[in-house]
């Protein structure tokens, strides 16, 4: 992390920041609410702006894995060893796949978060920069293997995963650095998942909310209950259905199922729950207010649907600060989606701005 090469030497693992040629200027505050007067069509504001330099920024806490694609007809039963038709390391992991989504919507995108001194820490940092993301707060820990997950790939795209944190889960320092909170009060909006320590996001959401910048908490990663301290300091949290039965220990197989859990999550303190139901599309809650439920865009043919969520919320998180009222950023993140699911790996799945309008543009 920025200045985690000042941290007293005793600590068990060691750090470097990446030393990337990024602007280091003030970022000038952002009024969240604010709505674009101009109203041309729905998404005349989302296109491509020039004047994005003193923008403030999306800022991402997370992971960042290398994703090893393994294309199989099915899952192997206990004790069963079978043959993959191809198999290949992608960078991914959902902090990393958050950053370049936001920054392919051409959208300024900081990434937070720790790689290993290892071949996948260079493959991630290699696609981060090359998605655009600013890495002067990505840092390098040498006692901790990058983070990776083995992504076992069906046919019809669905998928199972299992995840090594590595350096996302190890070696962070006790207290964040000034610099990397700095980031944090300065953005337009935080994105946080659960695939880093949960004292981490604790931090940057405590930083966040004493800044007045909205948070949104994406529920994936670890199965175990989210702190309470972590809840109260969260704008949006943003679950699938199974992550949703989880973390409130009710069932979420109907939309009546689902509004009761969500029920529980107001009763926690979090006013907004953005629920993902895959094909069949999303539901945001607003505690007091009528459900916004948003359909999936139909494509021809699903090839992976790994990074869909990622791409969702971060799609959503865009074009939230970028001030759209709640309904198109909806439709915003699922036609984002539905481009996602249609190439295979995470990070090179995600779309462009200029595809995303194109494709609203026919809807």
């Amino acid at each position: 992390m920025g200045g985690l090469s000042t941290l007293s030497t005793s600590r068990p693992c060691g750090h470097h920041p990446h030393n990337f040629t990024v602007k280091n200027q003030p970022i000038p505050s952002l009024q969240f609410n604010a709505i674009p007067s101009r109203k041309v069509n729905p998404f005349s504001c989302l296109a491509l702006d020039s004047s994005r330099e003193n923008t403030p920024p999306l800022v991402v806490v997370g992971s960042a894995n290398a994703d090893i694609y393994v294309e199989i007809d099915r899952l192997p039963k206990e004790g069963e060893t079978i043959s993959a038709k191809t198999g290949q390391t992608l960078a991914g992991g959902k902090g990393a796949n958050q950053a370049v989504c936001g920054a392919k919507l051409a959208y300024p995108t900081y990434f937070l978060g720790q790689v290993g001194e290892d071949a996948h820490g260079k493959l991630i940092t290699d696609a981060l920069e090359g998605g655009g993301v600013h890495l002067d707060h990505l840092s390098t820990v040498t006692d901790a293997p990058t983070g990776h997950a083995v992504v076992m790939l069906q046919d019809g795209g669905q998928n199972s995963i299992i995840i090594v944190g590595g350096a996302n889960m190890f070696c962070w320092p006790e207290t964040l650095s000034q610099e990397d909170l700095e980031v944090v009060k300065n953005s337009g909006i935080v994105l946080l998942q659960r695939e880093i320590p949960d004292s981490v996001n604790i931090q940057v959401a405590k930083a966040a909310k004493s800044a007045h910048v909205p948070v949104i908490l994406d529920a994936g990663g670890v199965d175990t209950p989210i702190p309470s301290e972590l809840l109260k300091f969260i704008d949006v949290l943003s679950p699938n259905e199974s992550e949703l039965a989880r973390l409130t220990n009710m069932p979420t197989e109907t939309i009546e199922q689902i509004n009761q859990a969500v029920g529980k999550c107001h009763e926690l303190g979090v006013k907004q729950v953005l629920v993902k139901l895959g094909a069949k599309g999303s539901i945001l809650f607003t505690e007091g207010e009528e459900p916004i439920k948003q359909s999936i865009v139909s494509v021809p043919k699903v090839i992976d649907t790994t990074g869909a969520g990622d791409t969702f919320t971060a799609s959503f998180a865009v074009a939230l600060v970028e001030g759209k009222p709640k309904k198109e950023c909806m439709k915003f993140a699922a036609a984002a989606a539905s481009l996602c699911i249609q190439v295979k790996g995470a990070i090179p799945s995600m779309p462009d701005r200029k595809s995303v309008l194109d494709l609203l543009q026919t809807l």
